[in-house]
């Protein structure tokens, strides 16, 4: 299994636009973060995961050519909003996107994308299959996929993380109850989101998401949906447990 980091920022993305904090000013790259998405590559098939609005930068800087499906974790803006990209894909191979989210995301996606579902489009509209998915496994051609399910703010808002082989993917989340945990553990390389130092309503601070991989205590563990207010790469990565790290845009990952 090979994954790519293809961001590991926040909305806002770092920098952020007219900000002069010394992490946005920083010439480190990794201090450089695109919205939060990933590419996995395994059993002969390349999945994505989220697609926001740096996807088309993101498929360039990897030079990812072919892309099997598309995975939402939620149907907030920085991780759909890259849908219409995928209109280069349908050109060149042929095929329309298929993109997996759940009911409430495939509605969101059919309002902000409406053009791209009428009955009789424009030419050159982006060509996407919606395939819905629930709150239990589901298949992309053999490649078993479990949908674990957490909380963005509060209990009706939900996002979805995934697990796929020993590989666990969480981002935007606030809380994860117990039972959803469970299938999280005995992940050798578990990704989670810690927005940044100080407690935040809506998504783990960095305590809160070092307590959780504790307790899970993978192989590896890595934090992405990072914002500039976490502070400088370098010098957060220096308080970590030695099986935690800082994910960065481009960090590549193969077990």
């Amino acid at each position: 299994m090979n994954i790519t980091f293809l961001g590991t920022g926040t909305s806002q993305g770092v920098p952020v636009i007219a900000c002069h904090c010394p992490v946005c000013q920083s010439a480190d790259p990794r201090d450089q973060r695109l919205r939060s998405a990933i590419a996995i590559e395994t059993d002969g098939l390349r999945i994505i995961v989220d697609c926001g609005p740096d996807f088309r930068q993101q498929m360039l800087r990897e030079r990812i050519e072919s892309i099997d499906a598309i995975l939402i974790t939620h149907g907030h803006k920085d991780h759909i909003g890259g849908l219409d990209d995928v209109r280069a894909f349908n050109y060149i191979l042929k095929s329309p996107a298929h993109v997996y989210a759940t009911l409430d995301v495939r509605k969101i996606i059919k309002t902000e994308f409406s053009y791209a579902f009428q009955k009789n489009p424009y030419p050159g509209v982006p060509e996407i299959v919606l395939h819905p998915f629930h709150n239990s496994p589901f298949f992309i051609g053999d490649l078993k996929v479990i949908p674990i399910k957490a909380f963005h703010y509060n209990n009706s808002n939900c996002v979805f993380g995934f697990r796929i082989h020993d590989f666990t993917y969480i981002t935007d989340a606030v809380k994860i109850e117990p039972r959803e945990k469970e299938k999280i553990r005995g992940s050798k390389v578990i990704v989670l989101n810690a927005l940044r130092i100080k407690k935040h309503y809506s998504h783990f601070n960095l305590e809160e998401a070092l307590e959780i991989m504790k307790e899970l205590r993978p192989e590896k563990g890595f934090l992405t949906h990072i914002s500039h207010q976490m502070g400088l790469h370098q010098e957060i990565e220096r308080q970590l447990p030695g099986f935690v790290r800082l994910a960065y845009d481009g960090l590549r990952l193969s077990f």
